[in-house]
């Protein structure tokens, strides 16, 4: 996970991108890896990020589908996991999942705003 997180950081910060679009998008990204750790049996990730003068896209792909679709549950308070995907959808502008177009794998993506406004 550290890997994948250092690799988005060193980009978002080559593109600019600002601090807090910044922190957003690792806590997006973290979360998407972890899915694929926890829920499907991929021994292989991809990870993929865009910019664009609006938005900032970031795209997490499987090899292997899980039995499921990711979606946001609401777990119990006193659970200590659950809420990945609900942080996501805070964070996000818009978020949904494909299947990959070449091979078994499915893809996650979020879009998030890539820019900030300043704070006064």
């Amino acid at each position: 996970m550290s890997t994948v997180r250092a690799a988005v950081r060193e980009r978002l910060r080559a593109w600019g991108v600002s601090a807090q679009v910044c922190d957003d998008a690792l806590l997006v990204v973290s979360e998407l890896v972890t899915n694929v750790i926890t829920h499907t049996r991929s021994d292989h990730l991809e990870c993929r990020l865009s910019v664009g003068a609006e938005l900032l896209r970031l795209e997490v792909e499987d090899e292997i589908r899980a039995h499921t679709l990711p979606a946001p549950r609401t777990p119990d308070p006193d659970e200590h996991c659950g809420r990945g995907l609900l942080l996501v959808g805070a964070v996000s502008s818009a978020w949904g999942v494909r299947d990959a177009p070449h091979g078994p794998g499915r893809i996650v993506w979020a879009e998030l705003p890539s820019r900030t406004e300043e704070c006064h």
